[in-house]
């Protein structure tokens, strides 16, 4: 398994994809950034505590990841099956299902350190940018930056199997464009945010859409073995 992995991060140059994350989350982090002090020359205050930034930043990166996963399985799935060139592939005696898994886990896997390191370099960035403004007054504590790892691990866990969800869709006429509109609609859904409140927040949300996404993933590849992509 870890070679098909390996083989199909070469194939697809993945490093390119990582060079892409990293300019993403250097706009996160100068959007945060820009936002903190339009708000406060406007004498709104847009952050009131470190969990509230921390929680804004989760927000942005999830959605974001969510987005980039669905760029990637539409790269590295549903081209293939479009093109047709998922058919040498198919010809190798390895099992249909394994070569799939293998692409998806390279995406979930790909996104759930993305996101954790975004979600770390925005915080801080964000950290070193309160420095120097003093947006939030409030000193970070450990018991703060271990709670707000322990809800980043958790969300990006989440994320990097609810990036999955849009292969659903795609896979049905085999879309990449349908793929991606489909992952905004999935933003939509799980990046609502309220005073720095998210239903992310709340441990149960992030495992039950991990499961969620988990089983969405397998009802696209379940038959796999009997699609005929030469029709």
């Amino acid at each position: 398994m870890f070679k098909l992995m390996r083989l199909e991060m070469r194939k697809f140059r993945i490093g390119t994809y990582i060079r892409a994350a990293v300019i993403a989350n250097v706009v996160i982090l100068a959007l945060v950034c820009a936002i903190s002090l339009n708000e406060e020359i406007t004498q709104d205050v847009p952050f009131t505590s470190y969990g509230m930034a921390f929680s804004v930043i989760d927000t942005l990166v999830r959605g974001t990841y969510v987005v980039f996963a669905a760029v990637l399985l539409s790269r590295l799935v549903i081209d293939e099956f479009r093109s047709k060139s998922i058919t040498v592939l198919f010809m190798y005696p390895i099992n249909r299902k394994k070569l799939i898994a293998a692409k998806l886990l390279v995406v979930a896997l790909f996104t759930l350190a993305a996101d954790i390191a975004a979600n770390l370099f925005i915080g801080a960035g964000f950290l070193l940018f309160n420095q120097f403004t003093d947006i939030i007054a409030e000193p970070i504590t450990g018991a703060i930056a271990a709670h707000s790892l322990f809800v980043t691990v958790m969300s990006a866990l989440a994320t990097s199997l609810l990036g999955l969800i849009p292969l659903y869709i795609g896979m049905r006429n085999y879309s990449g464009a349908a793929t991606v509109a489909s992952s905004f609609f999935v933003v939509a859904l799980v990046c609502q945010t309220a005073d720095g409140f998210t239903l992310y927040s709340i441990i149960a949300v992030p495992i039950g859409l991990a499961l969620l996404g988990a089983a969405v993933a397998y009802m696209s590849i379940r038959n796999i073995e009997h699609i005929d992509v030469l029709k």
